[in-house]
């Protein structure tokens, strides 16, 4: 069985920019990283503010699955598709039709809202109502604590049951397919490793050179949208 990881590179073709490539939001403007950091987030009501239009003005909301998102279910329709293991918080493997509980989001996903507090949950939508009608740092309506994306942010810690099923699906993997991510952060970039110390043969698709290239059979720099579709009917047949 094969099992995937995608990064944000995946989702670029669809008009989602990422964090480190080389017209990322962080070689933009590095202060964004203050944004989605659970410290200075916490801290501060202005940088709050600032996420939440952040998240607001998402080209998440409007964007379409590009071909890449599409061959990952062709892939699982195929049977040949054991997890889908994605870093992303945008949502886009569910809207091109991968089954919700095949996919792995290790980061969260950017369209639910949770306190920090008492744990109460809610969703963005109802949180930018709220902001859009003059609340620029909207608070729990049980407790009133702060509110945050259920994403995970940086300084915060893994879903440890995720953790657990993705660890679990690399270690049974035939073949490991990382596509679109850096293999930068951990602990989601190790699963390449525990993949191939676990007799996985590894696939790397990334337009630019990761810590794990040399332990990949194979690797791919052209782009992802034109490169996936191919390369996943190949490793299917």
């Amino acid at each position: 069985m094969i099992t995937v990881m995608t990064g944000a590179g995946i989702s670029t073709e669809s008009g989602i920019p990422d964090y480190r490539g080389p017209s990322g939001l962080w070689r933009a403007d590095p202060d964004y990283q203050r944004l989605v950091t659970l410290d200075y987030y916490l801290a501060d009501p202005a940088i709050r503010a600032r996420s939440w239009r952040f998240r607001r003005d998402s080209p998440a909301w409007t964007a379409k699955p590009n071909p890449a998102h599409l061959a990952l279910v062709e892939l699982e329709r195929a049977g040949s598709l054991d997890r889908l293991i994605t870093q992303n918080v945008d949502g886009l493997h569910q809207k091109a039709g991968s089954s919700p509980g095949r996919v792995l989001e290790l980061h969260g996903n950017m369209f639910g809202v949770v306190c920090v507090g008492c744990a109460a949950r809610s969703t963005l939508r109802e949180a930018l109502d709220r902001i859009d009608a003059g609340e620029p740092d909207p608070a729990c309506r049980e407790c009133g604590g702060t509110l945050k994306t259920s994403t995970v942010m940086f300084g915060e810690s893994l879903d440890p049951h995720t953790v657990t099923e993705a660890i679990d699906a690399a270690e049974r993997s035939a073949v490991f397919v990382t596509i679109g991510t850096s293999l930068q952060v951990q602990p989601a970039a190790s699963l390449a490793r525990i993949a191939v110390e676990s007799g996985a043969r590894l696939v790397i698709v990334n337009g630019e050179p990761t810590p794990y290239d040399e332990l990949a059979a194979e690797v791919v720099r052209d782009p992802i949208g034109q490169a996936v579709p191919g390369l996943l009917a190949r490793l299917s047949g």
